[in-house]
């Protein structure tokens, strides 16, 4: 076997590797999709809203500046829009 051959079928497995990692990956994080769709419908049976939920879960991912920026933005539209 030559120096090419020997690298080629490494080169096959590191690929083989890398696919194999990424189907358990998306395995697991249909898991976590399904825990988290879970999650919303036990909050909505205990009475709480899953959309504003949803909302709030966004919101807190953000840097405070750019959620005040965002706010502030909203508020200026709502008031342009008479909805304040």
């Amino acid at each position: 076997m030559s120096a090419a051959q020997s690298s080629a079928m490494s080169a096959d497995d590191q690929l083989r590797l890398f696919i194999e990692r990424i189907e358990r990956l998306e395995e697991e994080k249909k898991g976590v999709a399904d825990d988290i769709r879970d999650t919303y419908s036990q909050a909505k049976s205990q009475g709480y809203d899953p959309k504003i939920m949803r909302q709030i879960v966004r919101l807190r991912k953000m840097e405070a500046h750019d959620r005040q920026e965002m706010e502030l933005i909203l508020e200026t539209y709502k008031a342009a829009l008479g909805l304040s």
